[in-house]
Parts: structure tokens; sequence; C-alpha cells
């Protein structure tokens, strides 16, 4: 029957044209972190750039406004509150001025930048999220619930927290006996799926603290491998196989024993970071050390994995950030944009569908995930889902006004019922009280955070003051 799968199959997406910008609209002047990690250190949203950094005595990583091309200056301010280096960064999809950070120093820190970007060094997160006993090298946000974040950390443990209160709400310990080399959420964040070290891939319900199911040996190899959820809930991962090859593949979850498909790509063995475009259905893989950026469109039809075209250049990529759809030009047909990092500066890469007529083109621009949250995080806590909520890109994205990150920290020891109010106090008065009661948590919770921090620093300097000693 195979005889006849020779015709081109028709798609939109055959001619997608991948195009690097010129040099002036580079970032430039920049030193990209050099740890050995395979994330993809640098994430986009419509308003920023954030890339890590190389760092000395700490991590840092910067945040340029999307139009401060050019070179950056050696003194342009960094968020530099980890003691550690940075290992993954993550804008949340709900607020375009509040990004997560992992980092070696065990930590996760969440950090509201201001309006056009920073002006003086930030080193002061908003809060600081503590509970790994290892460094933390992957931080992902829901994708549809305010406020919860995910953090897998070298402790194989999985923390789902709610950045609101600052409390870890899930805890996933013993799932994973080695290195988490991906997490993933689904489309509605009701399900993880995860990679690791042992060759597994885990789909798990993170409030049942359930695996619901698995696949041992997804690819045979022993790099790394990667796994993500698409938009009907089947699996897509990358992997090797026992030749060294690298792999593609697609899982059903609900049968994981073989793939729906598996494809050989070639023989390097950098790790492919796949990116997902769910109104479209392509996948983008860019492997770590390549040059190039190849992409795949997923169908209901056999071979279900078709490869499209490859986006060559000559130098290889150090890390990779992907712009949410919102982010994009429809006005130029671009369906994606890609910002590679080199050793020294951050190019982006515009992919775009090139038609003729000047008109909104629907058929490339279904409607996309929007900046507003579904569900609150405590419903999500409580078991409740959201789909994501939709936008028509039709006149353009505007972004809207973010409110800032708000976090009212519980602490655990005070989690009693509030105390009965006596009746007799005057509403204005409780009022009045409550308002200078949130002051007061507020400056004692940053001073709180200060001490944090300057303890870091001062067991920091006493460690390095002890090996100059020596």
């Amino acid at each position: 029957p195979y005889m006849f799968r020779r015709v081109v199959r028709a798609s939109k997406f055959r001619h997608v044209f991948g195009q690097a910008v010129k040099n002036d609209q580079c970032y430039d002047d920049i030193r990209v972190s050099r740890v050995t990690w395979d994330s993809s250190f640098c994430a986009v949203n419509p308003k920023f750039v954030a890339i890590i950094i190389e760092a000395s005595g700490g991590g840092a990583f910067l945040v340029l406004p999307l139009q401060k091309t050019g070179r950056i200056d050696k003194a342009y301010p960094t968020v530099c509150g980890h003691t550690g280096p940075v290992l993954d960064i993550d804008w949340c999809p709900h607020n375009d001025h509040v990004i997560a950070s992992g980092s070696e120093d065990c930590t996760v820190m969440v950090w509201q930048i201001p309006e056009n970007g920073l002006v003086t060094p930030l080193a002061d997160p908003v809060v600081v999220l503590e509970g790994h006993s290892k460094r933390v090298g992957i931080v992902t946000w829901h994708p549809t619930a305010r406020n919860v974040l995910m953090s897998a950390g070298c402790d194989n443990l999985i923390i789902i927290w709610n950045v609101g209160t600052g409390e870890a709400m899930i805890q996933l310990e013993d799932m994973h006996p080695d290195v988490i080399f991906s997490a993933c959420w689904s489309r509605n964040g009701a399900l993880i799926c995860t990679a690791c070290k042992d060759k597994k891939i885990r789909v798990i319900d993170p409030r049942k603290e359930k695996i619901v199911a698995e696949k041992d040996k997804a690819h045979d190899g022993a790099r790394p491998m990667r796994a993500i959820f698409l938009a009907d809930g089947n699996i897509f991962t990358t992997g090797f196989s026992r030749m060294s090859e690298r792999q593609l593949a697609l899982w059903n979850p609900k049968s994981m024993d073989e793939p729906i498909s598996v494809h050989e790509l070639d023989t390097s063995n950098g790790v492919l970071l796949p990116f997902y475009d769910p109104d479209t259905n392509v996948v983008y893989l860019c492997g770590k050390g390549d040059s190039s950026i190849r992409y795949f469109e997923i169908t209901d039809e056999a071979p279900y994995v078709h490869y499209l075209n490859t986006f060559s250049s000559k130098e290889p990529q150090r890390g990779m950030g992907y712009m949410p759809k919102r982010g994009l030009d429809v006005n130029k047909c671009e369906i994606a944009r890609f910002y590679k990092l080199h050793e020294r500066k951050c190019e982006p890469i515009i992919m775009t569908v090139p038609r003729k007529s000047d008109l909104f083109q629907d058929d490339l621009y279904p409607d996309t995930a929007g900046p507003d949250c579904a569900i609150e995080a405590e419903d999500w806590f409580d078991g409740k889902n959201g789909e994501p909520i939709l936008i028509s890109l039709k006149n353009g994205y505007v972004p809207g006004k973010n409110r800032d990150l708000k976090v009212v920290k519980k602490s655990n020891i005070l989690e009693g019922k509030p105390a009965k109010k006596e009746e007799n106090t005057s509403p204005a008065k409780t009022k009045k009280n409550e308002g200078k009661l949130e002051e007061l948590l507020r400056e004692v919770k940053s001073l709180r955070d200060l001490v944090t921090l300057q303890d870091r620093r001062i067991a920091k300097l006493e460690d390095q003051i002890s090996k100059v000693a020596i």
C-alpha cells in the first residue's frame, strides 16, 4: 500500500521560510552562560527577551526589552539574586513582567520586572521558593492556572508551588529514581509528562500523585530524552537509539506499549529541544550545538510526523528562545520566531509562510492562548481544570496592563483558622488595622528575605575567603 505514499502532501506549512534578522536587529556582546545543562538558556515573551549569562560568584540573567537591540553595555543591569549559576528560566504565561528562575543554589526565585525593563540590578525576588535539596534544573509555569509553578531538581523531586502564597503544595517523591531530563504540562495542565535518566517516559496526575502511564526505554540510547504533550493529549519525544542516532517518536498515553511512529534523524549528539505550536501542530527541533532548526507537522494520517523543512545557518546554537504566538507579527505572516543564542550574541530568526495577499490569513492563525488565566491557583489545587482562554490575532495582539504579582507568604506554623472577630469593632477601624498589619507583614517579609540573601552572600564570601586563605 505504501507505493502510493510518494504523493507530496498538501500542507500550507510546506513553504515555511526561515530568515535570520540583520545584524543591527541582534542583541550583541552578551556572555551567554557556559554552564553544562541542557535547558534552552533563553525565554521570550511579547515584551522581553531573557538570557542566562556567565556570572562570577553567583547566577544571573539579562532581561532586555525586545526593542533594545544592538550592543548591550557591560554594565547593563542583570537579575542577580541567585548565589549559584542559573539553570532555567520561564516567563509567566499570564503576566509578561513575571519570570521564574531555577538555580544551582537549590532555590527557585520569582521576579517582577519593572514596566520598561531594569534600570538597576535586581537582587530581590518577589519570592524565594525553598524545598529542593539539590540544584533546580527545570522551572515551568502552569498553562492555565494563575501562579502555579512546577520545578524539578537533581534531587529527583518535582514540586508544584502556589507562588501566590510561596507554598510547596505538591511534592512528587519516589517517582523518579534518577535525574529528570524534562517535565511538561498538558494543554490544560491536568497532567504532566516527564523524561528521566532511567529511560522512562512517565505521565503523572500531580494532584492524585499517581503515575497514570509509563514507557520503559522510550528511546534506547543513554543520552538525554525530552517529552512534550501535544494539544490532542499525545506525547512527542526526542532521544537517541542504541546506535546513538537521534530519534523522534509519537506516543498515545492510553497505550504506551508501541509508539504511534518513530523516526531516525541523524547521528549528531546534541540534545534535541522540541518547541511546539499547538495552533498549527508544528514541532520545531533545535539541537544544542546544531546550526539548524528542523520542523515537522503532526497529523492523524500515517506517518503522523511529517518532515517539512530545515532552516540552516553557519553558526551553532548554544540555546534558543521561542516566542509565544501572541508576540508574532501577523501582518508579515510570521508563524514562529526563535531567539538563537551564540557565544556572544542573541539572533532572532523569523519563520514566515509567504502569501501574496495583505489580508489577515486566518488559516495560519487560529485563535491562540491569550494572557488571561482560566482559573485561580486554589481552584486548581482543589481539583478543578481550566482550558486555555483563546484570543484572536486578527488585529494583532495588544498587551494589556499587567497587575503586580502579590505574594502573601503563608507561614506553616500559623495555618490554624483565623480567630473569631469581636462583634463590637467598627468596620472602618478593622479595615484600618488590617491595612497597617498588612504593611507591617510586608515589611517583615522583605526584611526576612534580605536577611536570607545576606546570609547566603556571607556564606559565599566566607567560602571564598577560606579558599584564598589556603
